[in-house]
């Protein structure tokens, strides 16, 4: 593409390679610096090149565009770089990092450098092949939730790099049976203790943990292996650090000028003018680059409620209606179909992810029917409810029978991931293991009932780190998981429930193909709340099933009576109960037998024996 025709579609807001022309471009004549700043009165490039000083190498206006370019010859890959924009009306001099720097200095440092283009081979050919053709919907997605930096670290307390978390993570995912890891945002940012959240670098991967490249092969490394990996991305909002992109040319430029419109006091960041033409085209290229460059398979956007609502976390008078007089984000709104549009166009098989929390309609329906155009959205109720049944003593469950239930009345509604994720873990909230009530013995096995219940519900399925053998503490970025809890019995037997778990999800039909059908679940009992049961029927598309019974109190359930589709021989295929996983060993030898005889209205029977506080999964044949 030629560049006016780049600089077009980029003030059209319909570039999605805004990359290609704006940053700094190496070229034989040197390094081709491009910079967006429309309301300059004079830009030039500061660097190690010349000493830092400005007006050297100064940029020049690109016609009526915005954009200022230089070529520097003694600028080259490796140089590190900044913008120095002096504001048109007010003479303001502002020294800035480039939006669209592929990469930057290790913190605390800010510059950009001038990126060497990538010598990574690929080898995923053919993952990315079957990711084309892959139906999504109908197969397992199971992701393990991580950050890179507090995962395993060095002894010395030293993050891994990208190789040796290539090393060590992906045969372990590997072997718990995870279809796809989802890395907490890495895009560069200042702050470790904001996760990534807080983006400054969106087009450069941390130098936290390795260069550009060490994330592309592990990312290829990835795929060889069999699994995914997500990316979780944050167009909601970014800092108000006062060298990256707050008031970048002296004016509200990536931003709202009205704090009712452009700032998350919550948070303390700026809000995306989402209007804007350059500020879409910033925005879809951040997400294209990603995708193409690093072959990440869908991108998990994050706080997408904030985005939506004009009055999100706002009081009356602290906010401003949209042109309809209604507190509906109308440009966010064009914003998120357009990139879920570009996203499953460009990159078929890709999966887009919304974090959104309230019961906005039809975030995961395609936008020609109206929707977001999101592949799947996060269950927070889901989540939310189950996390407080499980924390009541089982005592008084029976009076909460209906927090679990009633997630069959919207189930279907949307393409739900259910999530246990980051955010429940930290900040006051205890571990998963801590939320759980009774003594020790009673916690874990609470726990290994809350995985089998996330496992046998319907739904893509999502976990953090470390709750799958159990970590007792709070996540902490500033340290490893407490991996030392595996020599103890009851964590390591977690630990495998976890991953019988994962595989029985990935490798039963029935717990997968219709996550999103009504007709993939039926309740056989949802009405016993007397004794904390639940039991109900997993239907895989060419009319298997598997039965699910479920316990909720630590008084073993015998010669329970359940009503089956058929009569025969029933294989008990999990126990989360089985001393294999730390339980007490209460079951059902095996297998039993269901007879013929109407009951429940369904023809055939059997007498169970539901463990305490545990699910048994059983297959007919």
């Amino acid at each position: 593409m030629q560049p006016s025709d780049a600089l077009y579609l980029f003030n059209e807001g319909r570039n999605y390679q805004a990359y290609r022309l704006l940053g700094a471009q190496p070229s034989d004549a040197g390094t081709i610096f491009r910079v967006w700043a429309p309301n300059a009165g004079n830009v030039s490039v500061v660097g190690d090149f010349n000493g830092w000083c400005g007006g050297v190498d100064a940029l020049h206006p690109l016609g009526p565009s915005g954009v200022w370019e230089a070529t520097v010859p003694a600028a080259v890959p490796g140089s590190l770089y900044r913008f120095e924009i002096v504001n048109r009306v007010s003479g303001e001099k502002l020294i800035k990092s480039d939006p669209y720097g592929r990469g930057y200095e290790l913190r605390p440092g800010s510059a950009a450098y001038v990126a060497t283009p990538s010598q990574h081979v690929w080898g995923d050919g053919d993952w990315l092949a079957r990711r084309a053709d892959w139906d999504w919907q109908h197969a397992p997605v199971n992701i393990y939730e991580l950050h890179p930096g507090s995962w395993m670290r060095h002894p010395d307390g030293r993050p891994y790099l990208w190789p040796e978390l290539a090393e060590r993570l992906i045969p372990y995912a590997v072997e718990q049976g995870y279809t796809h890891l989802e890395l907490l945002p890495v895009t560069e940012h200042p702050l470790d203790e904001s996760w990534g959240y807080q983006t400054t670098g969106y087009f450069a991967p941390t130098s936290r943990y390795g260069s550009p490249d060490d994330l592309r092969a592990f990312v290829d490394a990835c795929h060889q292996a069999g699994l995914g990996v997500i990316l979780d991305w944050v167009p909601g909002h970014f800092p108000q650090d006062d060298w990256a992109l707050a008031r970048y040319d002296g004016t509200a430029l990536y931003e709202h000028e009205d704090p009712r419109l452009g700032l998350h006091a919550d948070w303390g960041t700026h809000i995306f003018n989402y209007g804007r033409h350059e500020v879409r085209s910033f925005l879809l290229s951040s997400a294209h680059w990603w995708l193409a460059e690093f072959h990440f398979d869908g991108l998990r956007v994050d706080a997408v409620a904030s985005m939506l609502y004009l009055d999100y976390s706002r009081k009356p008078g602290e906010w401003l209606p949209n042109k309809f007089g209604g507190r509906e984000n109308l440009d966010a709104i064009d914003f998120l179909k357009a990139l879920n549009a570009m996203v499953h166009a460009e990159f078929p098989g890709a999966l887009t992810i919304a974090e959104e929390s309230t019961a906005w309609p039809m975030v995961s329906r395609p936008t020609y029917v109206g929707g977001l155009g999101f592949s799947m959205k996060w269950n927070m109720g889901w989540m939310n409810d189950s996390l407080r049944y499980f924390q009541r003593d089982p005592i008084h469950r029976r009076w909460h029978h209906g927090e679990l239930t009633f997630g069959q009345v919207y189930a279907y509604s949307e393409n739900y991931v259910l999530p246990f994720s980051h955010d429940e873990v930290v900040h006051g909230k205890g571990s998963l293991l801590g939320k759980m009530p009774g003594d020790a013995w009673q916690r874990l096995a609470n726990l290994r009932l809350l995985l089998a219940w996330q496992a046998f519900t319907p739904g893509k399925k999502l976990t953090f780190m470390g709750c799958e053998f159990g970590q007792q503490r709070e996540w902490s970025e500033a340290r490893e998981l407490d991996w030392n809890l595996l020599a103890d019995p009851g964590h390591s037997g977690l630990q495998r429930l976890a991953g019988d778990l994962n595989r029985l999800y990935r490798d039963v039909p029935a717990l997968h193909e219709q996550d999103f059908a009504s007709h993939g679940f039926e309740w056989i009992d949802c009405h016993d709340s007397e004794h904390s049961v639940l039991s109900w029927l997993r239907w895989g598309r060419d009319g298997s099933f598997v039965v699910v019974a479920v316990n909720f109190t630590p008084v073993p359930q015998s010669a329970y009576r359940l009503g089956v589709p058929k009569a025969g021989r029933y294989v008990e295929i999990l126990n989360s109960d089985s001393g294999h996983y730390g339980g007490s060993n209460v079951g059902n030898a095996g297998a039993l037998d269901a007879c013929e005889g109407e009951w429940m209205n369904r023809p055939a029977n059997l007498q169970i024996t539901i463990p305490p506080l545990a699910a048994v999964l059983l297959r007919c044949g």
